[in-house]
């Protein structure tokens, strides 16, 4: 349980702290003045000051925070000049400098599935049996638990992923199943039944099933290359499932009843400590990848509601007024304190449940 606690805060805390991480070297990269980079919130326990930047140990290790010079528009700042202030900087690189938090998130995504890839090397799903569903092709035709599939209608088949596609691809013909059980072959003859059925984002898909699960078996091969391209690759892949996600939540695909707050959180980070460290890393970067993108909406106090402004900013020449800033700014606090209560309340609801 203290393992799991430690995992959760060095986890959740780490992510915060690398997004504000982002936002400091590149405020630095443009010269910019910083008043402080804390490690954690709350009152300071240490820190030493360098320069002009104060560098502190703070007491709730949950993240961290970066104080710029001018970041609240001010037009003077003790101790700086004026052109260390934020507020004074070209639109751009005001973006460039918000911008960074989200992109730290992908950057430390990467890393970490880069680390995987290196360490475990390419895991591939096995196409063991873990489940057979009553009333289907699957049990009618004699499957048993932890029969694996070696070809089906003569194509080899090595991981979970191709036996799904070629029973997608053969449609409602039989099929003919050779499997390893106990040692021996056994051929079965299968055909698939047609089901419509909602796929992960809440689609309604049809498919041709024979009424199997996985067994959860994974086999690691050594990767080629430096695995570089694999990690950018998986990097990729879950940006787009998270996107997608998000959009099949707003176009009411997905029920708003999954959308997770703090406590789901941190069980799964529990979840993920307790099977082992490559399961947790594995689950931080998906997690970083959640942070950067949601951190990225169009929503004023969010890091992607100031682009939007600095956008505009640059398309119009000049900044958008005190007034308009201050009038989206309570609207984005609006929205964004509905969407916490949302996700507390669908925690507790589900702890209850």
């Amino acid at each position: 349980m203290l393992i799991s606690a430690i995992a959760i805060v060095v986890a959740l805390g780490g992510l915060i702290f690398f997004h504000e991480l982002g936002h400091f070297a590149v405020a630095r990269l443009f010269g910019m003045g910083v008043k402080a980079f804390s490690l954690g919130f709350g009152p300071r326990l240490a820190g030493t000051v360098s320069g002009k930047t104060e560098y502190k140990l703070s007491l709730i290790p949950l993240g961290g925070y970066v104080q710029l010079a001018g970041e609240d528009g001010e037009e003077e700042e003790d101790g700086f000049s004026d052109e260390e202030l934020f507020s004074s900087r070209p639109a751009w690189q005001r973006m460039c400098v918000v911008a960074a938090g989200p992109f730290f998130n992908f950057l430390l995504a990467f890393i970490i599935f880069w680390f995987l890839a290196l360490a475990q090397g390419q895991g591939i799903i096995l196409p063991t049996v873990g489940g057979i569903m009553a009333d289907t092709p699957a049990a009618s035709a004699g499957f048993r638990l932890d029969d694996r599939v070696l070809s089906i209608d003569g194509t080899s088949i090595n991981s979970w992923t191709k036996m799904v596609t070629t029973i997608r691809e053969s449609g409602e013909k039989s099929l003919e199943f050779i499997v390893e059980r106990d040692g021996q072959t056994v051929t079965l003859s299968v055909t698939p039944k047609v089901n419509t059925v909602k796929n992960l984002f809440g689609e309604e898909v049809t498919v041709p099933m024979v009424g199997i699960s996985q067994g959860g078996k994974v086999e690691y091969h050594p990767i080629d290359g430096t695995g570089a391209g694999l990690a950018l690759e998986h990097t990729w892949n879950m940006a787009h499932v998270v996107i997608k996600g998000f959009l099949s939540i707003i176009e009411r695909l997905i029920p708003v009843e999954s959308i997770g707050g703090p406590i789901m959180l941190a069980q799964m980070v529990h979840d993920s400590a307790q099977t082992g460290i490559y399961a947790l890393l594995n689950m931080v970067a998906i997690i970083s990848i959640n942070l950067a993108i949601i951190n990225l909406l169009p929503i004023p106090v969010l890091d992607g509601g100031h682009i939007l402004f600095f956008g505009l900013e640059l398309i119009f020449r000049r900044p958008l007024s005190d007034r308009w800033k201050a009038l989206a700014m309570r609207f984005g606090i609006m929205i964004l304190l509905l969407l916490m209560a949302l996700a507390i309340f669908n925690d507790f609801r589900r702890l209850l449940s």
